[in-house]
């Protein structure tokens, strides 16, 4: 294919992703109000699995929501904030099909020993997506709203009150990173197999990924040392699975060397 062909079948694969995305974004608008009290204000109400689970280890682990009155302060602002989350949920609904189509197009540039290697990656980034968006949903959001929405300052005393536009922000921030970090294995997988990382590298600087994991997770959650250690113990684990894929690949690599 000439260079133009290639943007022309690039082009496609976008629109076509563009389309799914779109089209669950669609249906998501639709039942906007049934996804806002079941999914987007969940995490605010005491019923929320979380919470309950918690609950249900101890009197000394349980904790509840701050009683949030959520408001809106600006005209549209409902409306505006029902399209940022239906546009990301039809992504995450379609992220199967999205990422298919990403490598339907790269898949043909591969050599074959690289697609047999390759074989089960679009199921596999899929379910590590997916994963990260139900870890940080479940598992960090709660921390995030019980810290930021019961946090005083001086004598200034909270008053449970947001925006919902700050609500769904933060949901966002902390779920759809969530799940591009649980992908951490897989782009391991491709570096090692073309031999830009190595298992002895990722073990010589363990230490500086760990020091680097916490800074992020910093960066992605609210200032609460639980939260921080909530989305990077995983992560640590993530980190200490790509050394083992690592490894492998390796192993496999020389003995096709030796073969050779």
């Amino acid at each position: 294919m000439s260079f133009l062909e290639h943007l022309e079948e690039l082009r496609w694969h976008i629109v076509r992703s563009v389309l799914a995305i779109v089209l669950f974004g669609i249906v998501a608008f639709i039942y906007h109000d049934y996804i806002f009290d079941n999914v987007i204000f969940a995490p605010t109400q005491s019923w929320f699995p979380t919470y309950q689970f918690f609950c249900m280890l101890g009197e000394r682990m349980c904790f509840s929501p701050p009683d949030l009155n959520i408001e809106t302060v600006t005209m549209g602002e409902a409306f505006f904030v029902s399209l940022s989350v239906s546009f990301w949920l039809g992504f995450i609904v379609s992220f199967p099909y999205v990422f298919y189509q990403f490598w339907s197009f790269i898949k043909p540039g591969l050599y074959d020993n690289e697609r047999k290697a390759a074989r089960g990656v679009v199921g596999i980034c899929s379910i590590l997506f997916l994963t990260g968006i139900l870890f940080g949903y479940y598992g960090i959001s709660p921390f995030a709203i019980k810290f930021l929405g019961s946090f005083d300052v001086g004598t200034v005393v909270s008053t449970n009150t947001t925006s919902i536009k700050s609500l769904v922000g933060y949901i966002t921030m902390i779920t759809i990173p969530a799940g591009i970090i649980f992908e951490l294995p897989v782009v391991i997988f491709f570096l090692a197999k073309i031999g830009l990382v190595t298992p002895a590298f990722l073990r010589k600087y363990r230490k500086h990924a760990y020091v680097l994991i916490l800074i992020l997770a910093a960066i992605i959650t609210p200032p609460d040392i639980t939260t921080q250690f909530m989305i990077g113990v995983p992560v640590f684990g993530l980190y200490e699975l790509s050394i083992w894929i690592a490894a492998r690949v390796a192993k496999k690599n020389q003995q096709a060397l030796t073969k050779t």
